[in-house]
């Protein structure tokens, strides 16, 4: 079935056309999603979203504004791009279970070794305390600047500024 075919089909709200658009599709934007979500669990629920999602705003695709599969890449994107930012993912990733944790560590004490085959954390430990704090919870933790702010009880601002000026002493040192 031709793409054209399909998209008539799918304005029709035909049955058949899911099977086929999820057949034509489903590869390539698990690929897309799974890369963004990292978690096969989570990246197959937010592909159900998404097709979800094509099914019922198929009627805001117009082929004068872009490339069908450009329209549902765009819609795959943005849905994982919701689903990192939603309050049960983060939450989620925050609380891992103790079997979790142990055995992240027992795997060759991951996060250390790699930190140490590239001696960021001889870096990371010259800088000032609070950019060593800020860019534990950014970029190791995962928190948003926002977040950041809540934890640190400092102005947003503050920390955009603060993690700017981190980012550049650390170049610095690095000599990037």
């Amino acid at each position: 079935m031709s793409q054209e075919e399909l998209l008539v089909l799918i304005y029709k709200k035909d049955e058949r056309a899911f099977t086929h658009l999820y057949d034509m599709y489903s590869k390539s934007l698990f690929s897309v999603v799974n890369v963004l979500v990292k978690n096969r669990e989570e990246a197959e629920d937010v592909l159900q979203e998404v097709f979800v999602k094509i099914w019922k705003n198929i009627d805001s695709y117009h082929e004068s504004k872009g490339r069908f599969y450009t329209w549902i890449l765009n819609i795959a994107r943005n849905t994982s791009i919701d689903k990192l930012r939603s309050k049960n993912f983060n939450n989620s990733q925050k609380n891992l279970s103790t079997d979790n944790f142990v055995n992240h560590f027992e795997d060759s004490s991951k996060l250390s070794e790699k930190m140490d085959t590239i001696g960021l954390q001889e870096f990371v430990k010259r800088l000032k305390p609070k950019c060593i704090q800020i860019i534990d919870l950014l970029f190791f933790k995962g928190y948003t600047q926002q977040e950041a702010s809540d934890e640190l009880a400092i102005p947003l601002g503050t920390v955009k500024t603060q993690n700017r000026n981190c980012i550049n002493d650390l170049r610095n040192y690095l000599k990037v």
